[in-house]
Parts: C-alpha cells; sequence; structure tokens
C-alpha cells in the first residue's frame, strides 16, 4: 500500500445496482471516492490493477462466489502487503460467518447496511490500514540501516574496498568453492615499497591518500564480480582469485604493479622517485590436506621474495614454501 492516508482505496464489490450506489454515497460523504465492481472477475481484476486498501465484499456475487474471491486475494497478496476485507451479507448463520473469516476476511457488514455502522467500520480498518503502512515503512528503514551496518561492518574505511573481515569470510568461501570445483584458486599479496619512509616523509595524510590510490588501482585491476580485493592491513592488500591460475594471477599482479608505477606519485625515498608495490603470487587447485592458510603464508613468502630481489616486482611462490617473513 503506497498511498498516503488520505488517499485511501476503497473497492465495493456489489451486484445490486440500488446497493452499490448507496454504499458509493456513504463513502463519498466522508470524502472516499470508491472503486467499483458488479462481478467477482472485475473485482480481481481491479485488485490487480490498484491494490485498494479496503474492501467492502458481497458474499453471494453472480459469477464467483464472495468466499472465493476472499481467497484469491490473499494467495496474491506479497509479505508485506494488506488488504481489508469486510464482507457485504444478509446470511447471519455462524458457519457462514465462520467460512468468511477462514477465507481471509476481516469484518462482516450486515444487510441492509447502516451508514453509522459503514462509516465506523471503514474508519477502524483506515487505523489498521495506517498501522500496516506504518509497520512496512519502519521495516524498510530497518532493512536499509542493516544493509548499511554490513557494508560498514566489512569495507574498510580508509579505502573503501574490502576488509580483513570480509577477506577472512570470503576467502575461505572462495577456497571451499574452487575445491568442490576442482579448479584454482590464486592469491597475490600486494604491499607499497618503502610505504614507512614514505609516511615519515610526507605525513600520514599523504599516506592515506597513497593507500586509496592503490585501492583504486587494484579494484581497476580486477574487474570480474566473483575477485576479491581486500586490504589486509597497514599497507598491505591482498587479491582472492577463484578459478584463476599462476599465469592469469600473475598478469592482475603485473597490470596492479604498472597501473601504481604509471600514477607517478612522488616517492623521495625510492629509487625510482614514485610510489611502487611488490606482489606475491601463489596458486593452487585446492584439496584434501591443503588449507588456505598455508596458501596465504606462501604468497606471503613470495612479496618477500619481490622486496628481496629489489621491490617493484612480481614474485611467484609455490604452495607450502612459507620459510621467511617479508620487510617493508
Amino acid at each position: 500500500m503506497q498511498n498516503n492516508a488520505a488517499e485511501l482505496k476503497v473497492l465495493v464489490v456489489e451486484d445490486s445496482k440500488v446497493t452499490l450506489k448507496v454504499l458509493c454515497n456513504y463513502l463519498e460523504r466522508v470524502g472516499i471516492k470508491p472503486l467499483t465492481a458488479e462481478l467477482g472477475k472485475t473485482a480481481l481484476e481491479i485488485y490487480r490493477n490498484e491494490h485498494p486498501d479496503i474492501i467492502l465484499l458481497d458474499a453471494q456475487l453472480p459469477d464467483i462466489d464472495g468466499f472465493d474471491i476472499a481467497k484469491e486475494i490473499r494467495s496474491m497478496e506479497k509479505t508485506k502487503d494488506w488488504t481489508a476485507i469486510i464482507f457485504l451479507t444478509s446470511m447471519s448463520k455462524d458457519e457462514d460467518l465462520a467460512r468468511g473469516i477462514e477465507v481471509g476476511g476481516d469484518d462482516y457488514l450486515m444487510k441492509p447496511i447502516s451508514e453509522v455502522v459503514l462509516k465506523a467500520k471503514v474508519a477502524a480498518m483506515r487505523r489498521l490500514v495506517e498501522m500496516q503502512r506504518s509497520l512496512v515503512a519502519v521495516t524498510h528503514q530497518l532493512n536499509v540501516a542493516n544493509k548499511e551496518l554490513q557494508r560498514l561492518s566489512t569495507t574498510d574505511g580508509l579505502t573503501g574496498i574490502s576488509n580483513r573481515r570480509m577477506y577472512d569470510e570470503l576467502s575461505v568461501r572462495e577456497w571451499r568453492r574452487c575445491e568442490r570445483m576442482k579448479k584454482p584458486v590464486s592469491l597475490v599479496m600486494v604491499d607499497v615499497d618503502n610505504f614507512k619512509l614514505y609516511n615519515d616523509h610526507y605525513g600520514h595524510q599523504a599516506g592515506d591518500e597513497c593507500l586509496k590510490q592503490v585501492a583504486a588501482q587494484m579494484k581497476r585491476a580486477a574487474p570480474r564480480p566473483g575477485d576479491l580485493v581486500a586490504r589486509y592491513g597497514g599497507e598491505e592488500f591482498v587479491f582472492v582469485l577463484g578459478e584463476t591460475d599462476a599465469d592469469g594471477a600473475k598478469w592482475v599482479a603485473n597490470l596492479l604493479r604498472q597501473r601504481v608505477a604509471d600514477l607517478k606519485l612522488p616517492h623521495a625515498a625510492s629509487p625510482l622517485q614514485h610510489v611502487t608495490v611488490s606482489c606475491g603470487v601463489v596458486s593452487v587447485v585446492p584439496a584434501e590436506g591443503m588449507s588456505l592458510d598455508v596458501l596465504m603464508q606462501s604468497a606471503d613468502h613470495a612479496l618477500y621474495q619481490a622486496k628481496a630481489n629489489g621491490r617493484n616486482r612480481v614474485e611467484s611462490g609455490e604452495y607450502g614454501l612459507v620459510n621467511s617473513t617479508g620487510g617493508n
């Protein structure tokens, strides 16, 4: 129900032209211009197109039983929708009244219908409709807030890419997926060269800007929706590349290395006089007895080799080769 409270939609379903006119007059006197139907088939078409808030429904119609109409309407309602259904009937047996409630009716009006009673019933249902709208609005706001909290909890506040928490969650998922499919998964560890010296020389604000620009180039280097780009910690970043072999991962790493070098961000303490990155690449087809932790340690070792061999380079490593620890 998307209309405002002042725009209450009421559908009157009544095959008697006289009764229909009387009911419409009653509603118009309280500021409601009703929708009308004399047949059940027409009523269902109007419901599909207009989604009225309240339906005054004759229990006995020439083409479709009013109870069946109510049942059909309830089956068509979406999770967050609710339409108040008030049966119009001359039947007074308890079993008839009970049947109406069972098929989805909310209330009854006995014919001949009193204007005072009709207005009271519509006013009561209006309050319920408005409560339903408020509940839907609040639920929507909560869903939006929860999604934003989820996003914030898995996003690095500085760079806008995934954070360590997201890496921990999605890397395990990707490892298991590739294990089931018997496909390779690759990790690329990335480190900004001589970053401590960069911070000492240019200040932390410039250091933050440098990390943002590196992160932006990482997102450009791995455009596939399934690729994970995350800030691992400090000036360290990581790619998780599912269904990607060593050659593919090395290509992504070299693309990133070149993109960062092309930025020409000044770095007085670098031999090249601009910011560069080093990358360690390891790829493996996950299998029983292997672990993601070992893959990460192996990629970290490859990164250390890139640092030791002069920085601004990409080194490939082997799964299980984890002896050394990296440096700046």
